[in-house]
C-alpha cells in the first residue's frame, strides 16, 4: 500500500480502500482468515455481536455440511442415526467440546474477576442442565421440556 495513503488516509478510508480491493469473494474469505488468526483480531472481532453471529452461524452450517456428507458416505447406517436432527444434536455436543477446548487453554494466565466467575457459573449452570435434558431425553425418550429449565436455558 502507498505509504502516503497509509499516513494521511483516515481509518475508515482505509477501510473503504480495503473493502475495494476484497471485493472478490476469494480475496475477501483470504484477507478475513489471515487476519482472523492474529489473535488481537479475532478478540476484538468477536466483540462485534453481528460478527460473533455470523461466525457462529457459518460454524452451524459447516456442521451441518458435514452431516450431510456423513449421512451419503454412510447409507447402511440405521434410519435414526441418518437423520438431520440426531446429526444436528451429535453436531452441537461436538462443537460444544471443540469450542472450549479451543478456548479455555487460551485463557492460562487470565485472572477472572467476580463477575466473570459469575458469568461463566451461570452458563455452566445451562450446559450442565442441557446435558442433564439430553441424557433424561435419550433414556425416556421424552424430549419436553418444563418452564423452569426452559427459563434456565433462556438465561432467566
Amino acid at each position: 500500500m502507498d505509504q502516503k495513503l497509509v499516513n494521511t488516509a483516515s481509518v475508515q478510508q482505509r477501510v473503504e480502500r480495503i473493502h475495494n480491493l476484497a471485493r472478490d469473494e476469494e480475496v475477501a474469505v483470504r484477507v478475513a482468515t489471515d487476519l482472523l488468526r492474529r489473535p488481537q483480531v479475532a478478540d476484538r472481532s468477536m466483540r462485534d455481536d453481528l460478527a460473533k453471529h455470523m461466525v457462529n452461524r457459518a460454524q452451524v452450517e459447516h456442521a451441518q455440511q458435514a452431516g450431510q456428507v456423513a449421512r451419503q458416505r454412510t447409507p447402511a447406517l440405521p434410519r435414526i442415526e441418518r437423520s438431520r436432527d440426531f446429526l444436528d444434536l451429535i453436531g452441537a455436543c461436538s462443537l460444544f467440546v471443540a469450542s472450549v477446548g479451543r478456548t479455555l487453554p487460551g485463557l492460562r494466565d487470565h485472572q477472572f474477576t467476580g463477575d466473570e466467575c459469575a458469568a461463566v457459573a451461570r452458563n455452566v449452570a445451562r450446559v450442565r442442565a442441557t446435558a442433564d435434558w439430553l441424557e433424561a431425553a435419550i433414556e425416556s425418550g421424552d424430549v419436553s421440556l418444563d418452564e423452569s429449565l426452559a427459563r434456565l436455558l433462556r438465561g432467566e
